[in-house]
């Protein structure tokens, strides 16, 4: 991506789950547009060493923080030291996800807790501890959903419920934090990474997966679009939910 999204230049931005796939990407596109990036993860390891020496040549500031975003006190101090970091936080990305397949009969109350301890639990958690500092700055949040929180998956009851869960909590989100707060979502559909094979090409009306760059796309759009959007759930899918 280019630097061409110039309204990004100084902007504050934290993301969870910021070193691995989707998150990866988002931290560098941002960083690259000019912004200020603090990733979360779970666990201090190579991955986000690797992360923040990528990002090191764009320029800017950058930080990782350890946080499980299922515990609010590690979710609480993980958002104090991004602000502390950043001088103030004018876009979270709630990014941090979980996905697993079962049988909708098999599931068990573990997985069905667990995936939504991850999946709606800590989009909220991160969303309340960041709102005092969203609100100073006439801030974003930026939910990442899923075609699966639109579509029902016959063996992901769970993640879909959850990313359901999400979608409403966005608007839910948007209609209480107006008019300081924009809240928006985007659910990506199958998005292939370059070391995996196609999956739903064919049954995609564009006649091929997603890619990372098409989800970055609309992440740098909701980063700079107008405040005055806000509650709208984005499908980037390529017309898969149509199918």
């Amino acid at each position: 991506m280019t630097s061409s999204h110039e309204s990004l230049r100084g902007r504050r931005v934290v993301i969870t789950g910021g070193v691995r796939r989707l998150g990866r990407a988002f931290a560098l596109a941002l960083a690259n547009a000019g912004a200020d990036v603090v990733v979360t993860t779970r666990h201090s390891d190579e991955e986000a060493t690797e992360l923040l020496q990528a990002i090191k040549p764009l320029g800017g500031r950058y930080a990782a923080v350890q946080s499980d975003v299922t515990v609010p006190e590690q979710v609480s101090r993980a958002v104090e030291e991004a602000a502390g970091f950043l001088g103030g936080i004018d876009l979270l990305i709630n990014n941090a996800g979980m996905f697993e397949s079962a049988k909708l009969e098999d599931l068990t109350p573990e997985q069905w807790d667990r995936v939504f301890a991850t999946n709606t639990r800590g989009p909220f958690l991160m969303a309340r501890a960041a709102l005092p500092h969203l609100r100073s700055s006439q801030g974003r949040i930026l939910n990442i959903g899923s075609l699966g929180g639109i579509r029902p998956w016959i063996t992901h009851g769970h993640y879909c419920s959850s990313k359901a869960a999400l979608h409403m909590l966005t608007q839910t989100m948007a209609k209480a934090w107006a008019p300081e707060v924009s809240v928006n979502a985007i659910a990506p559909g199958m998005i292939r990474f370059p070391d995996e094979p196609e999956r739903m090409a064919s049954k995609t009306p564009m006649q091929r997966d997603g890619s990372p760059a098409d989800v970055v796309k609309a992440v740098l759009f909701f980063a700079s679009a107008p405040q005055f959007i806000t509650g709208q759930i984005l499908a980037v899918d390529g017309g898969l939910g149509l199918a």
